[in-house]
């Protein structure tokens, strides 16, 4: 009698340690994909302090690649993706259709993204002193005309292209478009390993006021800071963007959650439905990184500090109230 009474409150026991605790403590931790460029860091950075302070989840991050990361979410080893650019994988259509992650919302769907040279390229800079030295390009086509202006250090024979990251899926669509308009002839498609080794070609050259063109996109802390132009390119087309004939389409960058998390974490989930934000709000918090030398992590929470609206947005007034709270003992 007394073994029967005593299993029947070690059952009980357990019970309620499992379904006491609520709805959002089923996954203790949550997640997040980092794929290594700045945006998607930050928006990281104000989701994770949002799900620790509001609602109170552990959360990590998976970093590696874009391929890497992407693969993790579908498997469920990673929960959140805040920023895909759905133009970039090949498979991202049919990966929402055969329901192997949810698409909580749209991050921003104000996106740009092509080949990019600084302004003073074409219409020179008076204040530093700089004179234009292709005033006449205005498309990716004339960049045919300028081998000579963004000359290859290695190569002085032939201009230097920048092209996308390796592994995402716009950098074979900026090849086929380097060969298309046969910038092939006089260029060298120089592809960077990584969107800090991009970031820091396009820095340098623009602190010495010196010509360069490659591919970038907005939002980064780059189109915050610096004065670039995106070169014209015909309409854009499905297919023929495809082959690199056209210039890229405002994308939806969307936010990807694994449909583990989507079922454990309701409440949360909601969250990521509200989250909207904008190519420029974007770039404003990069800009933050870069100026003020702040982690990512600081640049976020002085960003939520700076917009309480967007909060008013997002979060539920309970919610809201605790990562308010949280913010006032931030100090920067």
């Amino acid at each position: 009698m007394k073994k029967s009474v005593w299993l029947a409150l070690m059952c009980l026991f357990l019970f309620l340690a499992v379904s006491g605790c609520g709805g959002e403590t089923k996954q203790a931790k949550l997640v997040f994909c980092d794929a290594g460029w700045d945006s998607l860091r930050f928006h990281n950075a104000i989701a994770q302090f949002i799900a620790q302070k509001g609602y109170g989840l552990a959360t990590e991050e998976l970093k590696g690649s874009t391929p890497v990361t992407y693969t993790a979410l579908l498997r469920g080893d990673a929960d959140v993706y805040m920023e895909i650019w759905t133009s970039n994988l090949a498979t991202y259509e049919d990966d929402v259709k055969s329901g192997k992650f949810k698409v909580a919302g749209i991050n921003f769907n104000d996106s740009k993204q092509g080949i990019y040279v600084p302004r003073y390229v074409i219409e020179g800079d008076a204040k530093r002193g700089i004179a234009a030295v292709a005033p006449d390009l205005k498309t990716v086509a004339d960049l045919a005309k300028y081998p000579e202006v963004f000359k290859d250090e290695e190569n002085p024979g032939k201009g230097r292209l920048y092209g996308a990251i390796p592994g995402w899926r716009i950098d074979e669509i900026m090849f086929k478009k380097f060969k298309y308009y046969n910038l092939d002839k006089n260029f060298v498609y120089f592809r960077p390993g990584s969107d800090a080794v991009l970031s820091a070609a396009f820095t340098a050259a623009y602190d010495k006021g010196v010509p360069i063109a490659g591919y970038n996109w907005e939002p980064t802390w780059l189109s915050g800071k610096l004065d670039l132009v995106l070169l014209a390119d015909a309409p854009y087309e499905a297919q023929a963007f495809l082959d690199g004939k056209t210039e890229a389409p405002s994308v939806p960058i969307t936010i990807g959650v694994s449909t583990k998390a989507w079922q454990q974490q309701p409440e949360f989930m909601k969250f990521l439905q509200a989250y909207h934000t904008s190519s420029a709000l974007t770039a404003e918090g990069l800009v933050l990184l870069a100026d003020e030398k702040l982690t990512y992590e600081q640049a976020a929470q002085k960003f939520l500090k700076k917009h309480p609206e967007l909060l008013k947005q997002w979060l539920p007034e309970d919610r809201r109230v605790k990562v308010e709270k949280a913010l006032e003992e931030v100090r920067l």
